[in-house]
């Protein structure tokens, strides 16, 4: 068990993180934060583009600037993306400075949920399956180096899931006092 005033989600792109987050933040009136929304606020560009322009390795470092200063934050709920867990400051951030769920979702559950988008830079595969099949295996062991809680793929979509996973959270998270606001 990992005392703290924070939530962290993890998992691969499609596992439903910011919807689960939503309701998880309103479940305990917690703020919520999605990180890749975050990132484009600050950049006024979309992750798309970020790739784009200074590709992957430049999207991550703004990606963890922006996580160490939002992990540091006392009591709030947030989605990292996908990859978050690559760097391995970030991986110690979350695992000290929170709570982490990692939100595991399974390939054919991917599929069906991003068929249809087309913005993932990491997506843009002719051959999405088999991506897909590759960040797990490159991503799967680092989530469960971090996790306090697994959450198995559920067999409903994201918006509905938010009350059960609630629910687990609450049988293993012991919530401290925020160390500052948020």
């Amino acid at each position: 068990m990992n005392p703290s005033p924070n939530l962290f989600l993890v998992g691969p792109m499609g596992a439903g993180k910011t919807t689960v987050g939503k309701r998880l933040a309103a479940h305990f009136a917690l703020p919520f934060v999605d990180l890749d929304v975050l990132i484009e606020a600050h950049t006024g560009a979309g992750v798309a583009l970020i790739f784009d322009i200074e590709g992957e390795p430049g999207f991550r470092r703004r990606e963890s600037a922006l996580l160490d200063e939002c992990s540091a934050r006392g009591g709030v709920v947030l989605a990292t993306g996908g990859g978050a867990v690559l760097d391995a400051r970030n991986r110690e951030w979350l695992k000290a400075r929170g709570f982490v769920v990692w939100l595991q979702t399974d390939v054919e559950q991917q599929l069906q949920r991003l068929s249809r988008d087309r913005q993932r830079p990491l997506l843009q595969s002719t051959d999405r399956r088999e991506k897909l099949e590759e960040l797990a295996r490159a991503r799967d062991p680092l989530y469960r180096e971090i996790a306090d809680l697994a959450v198995p793929p559920h067999a409903h979509a994201p918006a509905h899931a938010g009350e059960r996973i609630a629910g687990l959270i609450e049988t293993c998270w012991r919530r401290t006092a925020q160390a500052r606001s948020a």
